[in-house]
């Protein structure tokens, strides 16, 4: 099992957030090994009757997971499987090799939290054009909703995982005496298309460019498995013209499309195609 301490940080890191938080801490799930993780460990190895010393190895992750409400069995029948990047791969016409770099340096780790939903983080930014663009003052459901809805982007209320979903439903639920059914169908749908969803953090607003024609059913395919969130990206991929990048390693190009002008200061191209030749055969 992973050694976690003060300072470490990585999925393994926010899946140790998560099942803190399923035995009753309330920490953000960033993924950090930061000062308030340590504490919480701390305190569940007092709780558990192990030597208090805030690290994580052997024992306290076998008293977590023995431990944890939550149905670990759920999102291990949900993981990736090697057949799923073989599946993508044909079905692009890349090289696997290709598809596994993406997989390594766009992925985010595992797709699903420890609870088998799939991690989300909510956008409280797009929310408030999400309901612009369906004829919804957003002015007049900010009282109460201040970390759901807002108009310029901050990383301030992200708390990451399960307290996400709790975030989304907080703005699903940012209805006014009065609203009518139309109304609160599109609350709903701007809700969910102000999230990304899974492995690569798919915005739920693109469900209509990947084929989707309700977004119900671009989260059902989020929902059923990582092997599924694959195949969204995909059609992500198609949709923005980004197969031939892949095809002719254009890692700048498609870096670019996928992360941004920022790509650059990430290094994100180098780093897939350090991936790539790594996979390569």
């Amino acid at each position: 099992m992973l050694l976690l301490k003060r300072n470490d940080s990585g999925d393994g890191v926010a899946m140790l957030q998560e099942l803190l938080n399923e035995n009753g801490a309330t920490l953000i799930v960033n993924g950090v090994f930061d000062a308030p993780t340590e504490m919480a460990v701390s305190q569940f190895q007092l709780d558990n009757n192990l030597v208090s010393d805030g690290k994580v190895y052997t024992k306290t992750w076998t008293r977590l997971i023995n431990s944890s409400k939550a149905d670990l069995k759920a999102m291990d029948k949900k993981f990736m499987k090697e057949s799923d990047l073989q599946q993508m791969a044909d079905g692009l016409g890349v090289e696997l090799a290709a598809i596994k770099a993406v997989n390594e340096v766009e992925s985010g780790g595992r797709g699903f939290l420890v609870t088998g939903l799939p991690k989300i983080l909510f956008e409280g930014h797009i929310f408030w054009r999400q309901l612009v663009q369906r004829g919804i003052d957003p002015l007049t459901r900010v009282a109460g909703n201040e970390n759901v809805l807002y108009k310029k982007w901050t990383k301030k209320f992200y708390v990451g995982g399960k307290a996400e979903w709790d975030r989304l439903n907080k703005a699903i639920n940012a209805t006014l005496p009065g609203d009518n059914s139309e109304t609160i169908k599109n609350i709903t749908e701007a809700a969910y298309a102000s999230a990304s969803y899974g492995c690569f953090q798919i915005m739920g607003y693109h469900y209509s460019s990947l084929g989707y024609n309700e977004i119900i059913k671009f989260l059902a395919d989020m929902k059923f498995s990582e092997g599924r969130q694959l195949l969204v990206l995909g059609k992500f991929l198609k949709a923005n013209n980004m197969v031939d990048d892949l095809k002719n390693r254009r890692w700048a190009s498609f870096a670019l499309k996928y992360n941004g002008a920022g790509y650059k200061e990430n290094q994100y191209d180098k780093k897939l195609a350090a991936a790539y030749k790594k996979y390569a055969p």
